[in-house]
This record gives C-alpha cells, sequence and structure tokens, in this order.
C-alpha cells in the first residue's frame, strides 16, 4: 500500500472519531433516566442510534429483587445441580501469560449442588474463583423454579426490537470474577438483581482503536487445588498449524491499558456506568464491554438478535478499513484527535462493495 493510500486511510478514521463524537460520544457517559420507558422513545433515542440506556430501577418491582440472594437460594434450590465456570484468577476468557506465552484460557466447567456453589462464594477460597455464567439461556433451561420471580421478556424492549428474547440468561459469582473486553452480536437488556456490576464500555465505531493478537488456546484443569492448562494442541508456541487452536482476541487490559505497545487505544471513547441492584442496562448490539461486580451478585440478562441494518453497514465499514490498512496504521504512533471535519455523508459509511455483513463477527 503506498503512502497515498495510508494517508487516506488515516483521514477516513480521524473523520469517523470527530464525526461520531460530536454527534455521539461528546460526554462518553451513558445516559441515566429514572422511569419505564416507552417503546416508541427506546427505539427512537437508542436502538436507533446505537448507544446504551441505564434506566434506573427498572426491574425494582420485580419479586426477585426482593427475594434472590445466598440465604434465599440456600432455603429454595440448595440440592439444584448447576454448571459453574472454575479459575484460578477469575478470567473465565482472557488472556493468561504462562513462560513468556500470552494464552486464550477458558474456564473449567464443573458442575455441583447450588448449597457447595454457595458455600464457596460464603467461603472464598485463594485460586478458586466461582462464576455461574453458562450462556445457554441458562434461566429458562436450568432456574426454572426461579421464572416466577422475573419477566420472560422485558415488554418494551420486546415490543421494540419485534422480537422475544433469543435468550435469557443468570450470573452469580465471585467477586473476583471477571469478564474480559468483548462484543456481542446481541441486543442486551441486562438486569441487576442483588449487588452491583461495573461496565467499562466502547462503541464499534472504535474499533479501529481495539488491538486484536492471535493466541493458541488452552481450559483450566484444577488439580489438588492447583490448575493446569489443558492445550487444544500440543505445542502453544506452534502458532499457525492448526487453525482451530488459534483465536483472535482483544489484547487490551482496560483496567491497565497498555499505551506504549497500543497507542491507538487512547483515542477510543470509553464509558463507565455502574448498574446497582434494581438497575438495567441496554448494552447495544457489537459494543465492546468488560464488566466487574460485587461479591455475590446476581443479574438476569436478556439476548435479543441483532438487526442488520446501517448501523451494522457502518461496522463493516471501519473494519474493512481498519483490516485493509493495518499495517500501515501501526506505523502512526497516535491518530490526532482534532482534524477538519468534512461533510456527513462521508464515502466512509458507502458500503455496497465491502464484504458481506457475516464478517463482522470475526474479529480483526
Amino acid at each position: 500500500m503506498n503512502k497515498q493510500s495510508d494517508t487516506k486511510i488515516i483521514n477516513s478514521l480521524n473523520v469517523l472519531k470527530n464525526e461520531t463524537t460530536e454527534l455521539l460520544h461528546f460526554y462518553n457517559e451513558v445516559t441515566t433516566i429514572h422511569s419505564i420507558i416507552s417503546p416508541l422513545e427506546f427505539h427512537r433515542e437508542y436502538v436507533s442510534k446505537n448507544i446504551p440506556v441505564l434506566i434506573k430501577g427498572g426491574v425494582k418491582t420485580w419479586p426477585a429483587t426482593k427475594k434472590w440472594n445466598i440465604e434465599y437460594f440456600k432455603q429454595t434450590i440448595p440440592d439444584k445441580v448447576v454448571t459453574v465456570a472454575a479459575t484460578p484468577n477469575g478470567y473465565a476468557d482472557g488472556i493468561l501469560t504462562k513462560d513468556g506465552t500470552d494464552i486464550f484460557v477458558m474456564p473449567e466447567e464443573i458442575q455441583m449442588g447450588m448449597s457447595e456453589f454457595l458455600m464457596n462464594l460464603q467461603n472464598p477460597r485463594d485460586n478458586y474463583i466461582l462464576y455461574i455464567q453458562k450462556q445457554n439461556s441458562n434461566l429458562t433451561e436450568d432456574f426454572s423454579e426461579l421464572i416466577p420471580d422475573i419477566e420472560c421478556d422485558v415488554s418494551w424492549a420486546s415490543e421494540a426490537f419485534n422480537k422475544k428474547p433469543d435468550a435469557v440468561n443468570f450470573w452469580m459469582g465471585d467477586e473476583r470474577a471477571i469478564t474480559s473486553m468483548h462484543k456481542d452480536p446481541y441486543e442486551n437488556i441486562y438486569c441487576v438483581i442483588d449487588g452491583y456490576k461495573d461496565f467499562i464500555l466502547i462503541p464499534p465505531t472504535d474499533l479501529w482503536c481495539i488491538p486484536y493478537k492471535n493466541y493458541p488456546v488452552a481450559t483450566f484443569k484444577n488439580t489438588k487445588d492447583t490448575y493446569d492448562l489443558v492445550y487444544q494442541f500440543s505445542d502453544p508456541n506452534d502458532l499457525g498449524t492448526k487453525e482451530n487452536s488459534i483465536l483472535p482476541w482483544i489484547a487490551i487490559d482496560p483496567l491497565e491499558p497498555d499505551l506504549t505497545n497500543y497507542p491507538r487505544y487512547a483515542d477510543a471513547n470509553v464509558y463507565r456506568v455502574r448498574v446497582e441492584k434494581g438497575d438495567c442496562l441496554y448494552l447495544p448490539s457489537l459494543w465492546f464491554h468488560h464488566v466487574r461486580q460485587s461479591h455475590a451478585c446476581i443479574a438476569v440478562n436478556y439476548w435479543y438478535d441483532m438487526e442488520f441494518d446501517v448501523n451494522c453497514s457502518r461496522i463493516v465499514a471501519v473494519k474493512f478499513i481498519t483490516v485493509t490498512g493495518a499495517d500501515e496504521i501501526r506505523k502512526h504512533s497516535r491518530f490526532p484527535v482534532h482534524c477538519p471535519s468534512t461533510h456527513r455523508n462521508t464515502a466512509l459509511l458507502h458500503t455496497g462493495a465491502l464484504k458481506p455483513l457475516q464478517t463482522i463477527f470475526s474479529n480483526v
């Protein structure tokens, strides 16, 4: 790629940053409202713009917010067998450095009685961090006894999306459990039942600021209070020989961002929001998010399939430009934040010649 093309790519990304910052991300604060929103207002003000909103007290009337906690579950479902993610470091899907090699490590999934899980929450052990996080609509599939205490769907969201949720998930775990930064192809209504969750959010138009690397893949395996790594192939340094054993994942930790190696991250629009008991957060599709929580926090989230619309198209455009100019872009320590804006109908958003929409789901 020649210098002129390189300059065009950089200028295009600068235009995108300035336009989205001026139009959508000038405060970098999640809008907070204090009453249930109508489906029309929700769609018009937030879904159509692909921006998050926090609804304070949005689910505070649910029976679950008055019942669910460790003691309630000990009394009502102590013998239920649950699937639990177990890790020594709290990262159920994240990057671990071992012997100088960075590895993407998944949790060990184990089954135990609910009473044993709750006992471990009340008496936490070093290097043994548990989290109920199975994302197969586990609330409807595995916790049917709890359904009367919540809503099967979020009515105003279902009407706005014109569909029922694809999955309803139950989350509960140790405060040391951390969800590493990632994105999902779902519209997400995230409801906290007890405790709180701290989210770090970055819009999908900032994809060019988010560094990805390819990692060998392994799974934690607990053996007598120590953990081994079970690799998907024999040699963790043998990258590229088995494609199904390599995973592209986000290389930066938003809690301690390495701006020396990843200077572009400094230009990302970073939002931070706490979702407390009885609140619900609309997390739009394809937004990057990182999550921490209070101890024994309980949450329920509703995933709605995303639409392939104009918002999706602009992400395809950003990805195309980022991938096309990745090598050239890496030569630059930082993109200037302030550059002259061009007209709103920038050529960036004309995506007819780009790859199919399905490519947005593969990582950069």
